[in-house]
């Protein structure tokens, strides 16, 4: 593939896990993309010209050729498709790639609670002082049950070898661990093997600038 053929539209500030997700996902698959910055905070999202690109008005969204497709989970699927030569983004066992498309639903349509209170800009830009509330206790709790139950026997990876959830569950992990939350000591050496993948290096060495506190 050409690189004009694939480009990925993703917050100008570099901080959506689920543009993470995308971006993994497209190096991981060492496909050639072009990297185009929509600005949130102006509501560039919501013009006519990116709507009528994306539908849903959220990024990531991934354009091939003339065909564009947003949320982060259905590019990773679409990649697997059009690049079947390359590494894989979900295991190849039924019951396995079934596993990790079922958390990666779970991880966006649960744990609000948590996305609010430690949202992703943390990854990046350092602690907040605010201690969880409660209910948020009550889902990282959840969290917790859930990838132990995954990660059996200290494994390096959710299902024997890396997939695109891998980087997913990471993230979200990732959120309480860089703001010095409790994080149990074998989830936590799990996150910082998923950091140190070159796919998710290459997020990571883009340059980024801080918000301004006002």
């Amino acid at each position: 593939m050409k690189s004009a053929e694939i480009k990925l539209y993703v917050g100008a500030g570099f901080v959506s896990a689920f543009a993470m997700s995308a971006f993994v996902a497209l190096k991981e698959k060492q496909l050639k993309f072009e990297l185009v910055t929509i600005d949130l905070k102006s509501r560039e999202n919501y013009q006519a010209s990116y709507r009528d690109l994306s539908m849903t008005c959220k990024i990531p969204t991934l354009v091939h050729e003339d065909f564009a497709l947003s949320e982060s989970s259905a590019i990773a699927e679409y990649l697997d498709d059009i690049a079947p030569e390359t590494r894989k983004l979900f295991p190849a066992d039924t019951r396995l790639r079934a596993r990790a498309r079922q958390l990666q639903a779970w991880l966006r349509s649960d744990l609000l609670i948590i996305r609010r209170e430690r949202p992703a800009d943390l990854i990046y830009f350092g602690k907040q002082d605010t201690p969880l509330s409660s209910e948020a206790l009550v889902a990282v709790d959840r969290l917790f049950f859930v990838a132990d139950r995954l990660l059996k026997g200290g494994a390096d990876h959710l299902f024997g070898d890396w997939s695109i959830a891998d980087t997913d569950l990471a993230i979200m992990l990732n959120r309480l661990l860089a703001n010095g939350d409790h994080v149990p000591a074998r989830l936590a050496a799990y996150v910082r093997r998923q950091w140190d993948r070159d796919s998710v290096r290459a997020w990571l060495d883009i340059e980024r600038t801080a918000p301004t506190v006002q």
